[in-house]
């Protein structure tokens, strides 16, 4: 299994013959390596409703006869622009050709901004479990602390968690090292940070406060393999 960090919060896995992509933000994201009109993809799981997140996902996931997969609210809406989806919601799961998907519960909003100065409800946000070749990856999407990560840390032997640390929106680099304590996974990657000014940090800063000394910065492009 071959994982990628894209810049924001976007990661890339490829598993089983199949790439996903988590969260494909790419136009407008000035810190990604991608190009929304080149990305190659056999699914899309989607954390959550906001632009940031859902990004380019209609334009690929149509491109490339992609599966969409997100909390049913967000599906729905999707699925009316278009797309294939598959609906889903907290503490659900299912097994695809590629991998099995449970999403947890994350503390955040989710609404989709239109052109128009609309608001589009998209359903509660989720954080995503993804299970391939007997690895586990948890995407913890933008979200606050919670007590319960300890649970899904418990549950779920999680090899690699992507966190976010940028503060003001979602968890800050202090509360993300205090998740990585309760999740016990086995390596912490930082993302949604330095993407806009309100989430400047210093992701070795981060690195430096788990206990555990098991941190690594993803560069845009970088990637690890499992």
């Amino acid at each position: 299994m071959k994982i990628s960090y894209h810049g924001h919060a976007v990661v890339q896995i490829q598993t089983n013959g199949k790439t996903i992509l988590i969260d494909p933000f790419i136009t407008g994201n000035s810190l990604t390596d991608l190009k929304a009109e080149e990305v190659k993809a056999d699914a899309i799981i989607l954390s959550h409703g906001h632009n940031d997140h859902v990004g380019d996902t209609v334009a690929i996931a149509k491109r490339n006869d992609a599966l969409v997969i997100a909390n049913a609210d967000l599906t729905t809406y999707l699925s009316w622009r278009g797309v294939k989806t598959h609906g889903m919601n907290i503490g659900g799961a299912w097994e695809f050709d590629f991998g099995k998907v449970k999403f947890t519960q994350a503390f955040h909003g989710s609404g989709y901004t239109t052109n128009d100065h609309e608001i589009i409800y998209c359903g509660m946000p989720t954080g995503i479990l993804f299970m391939s070749e007997g690895k586990t990856i948890y995407h913890a999407g933008d979200t606050g602390l919670f007590s319960d990560m300890k649970l899904i840390g418990e549950r779920h032997r999680i090899d690699v968690a992507f966190l976010p640390i940028g503060d003001n929106f979602t968890m800050g680099p202090e509360d993300a090292a205090y998740a990585a304590k309760l999740l016990k996974a086995k390596m912490v990657v930082p993302i949604h940070y330095n993407t806009f000014p309100p989430i400047k940090q210093d992701p070795h800063r981060f690195i430096e406060m788990l206990e555990a000394r098991n941190g690594k910065v993803l560069n845009p492009g970088e990637a690890i393999e499992l």
